[in-house]
């Protein structure tokens, strides 16, 4: 069996044919489209390190099913910077440390941009760290993921800056 879909990939879209309709978004940008930003964490829903934004909205790509997502607009970590010029989100991560060994650092980055989209960021440490509660950071560079959200979120024209 096999499925069509069609999704906004990074601003670009692609036909997809799905062989196997189990197939994770996640499994689906890893293994077929080589976009390995979203990494594979606990497979569970509960590392945050696939995070992704599908029509504007945070999620994690190991739940959800490819299939279900036809139409749909994706955003992964790839899609963030503008040639050389890196996202302001990506920019404040390097900016203020934001990250230790790397691994949760693109589904933090896709989370903080989701939350300044959602305008739930704001300069309240508890806020964003509530917002950010999905992400799990192994290394423990909270401190500097949370200053990082923060210069983001106050940025001159943060919400069109957050697409």
């Amino acid at each position: 069996m096999t499925i069509p879909i069609r999704l906004t990939l990074n601003g670009h879209s692609q036909d997809i044919v799905l062989d196997d309709p189990r197939i994770t978004l996640l499994d689906l940008l890893r293994e077929r489209l080589d976009l390995t930003g979203a990494k594979k964490g606990c497979d569970r829903g509960q590392c945050g390190a696939c995070t992704v934004i599908v029509d504007g909205r945070r999620i994690n790509a190991c739940l959800a099913l490819a299939a279900s997502l036809d139409g749909a607009d994706i955003l992964t970590i790839e899609g963030l910077a503008e040639g050389d010029a890196l996202h302001p989100v990506q920019q404040a991560f390097l900016n203020h440390d934001g990250f230790q060994c790397g691994f949760c650092t693109p589904g933090q980055i896709m989370s903080a941009v989701g939350l300044i989209r959602e305008g739930q960021a704001g300069t309240d440490p508890e806020r964003i760290r509530e917002g950010m509660s999905g992400n799990l950071c192994r290394c423990g560079a909270y401190a500097g993921i949370l200053e990082a959200v923060r210069e983001a979120a106050l940025a001159p024209g943060r919400s069109e800056d957050a697409a």
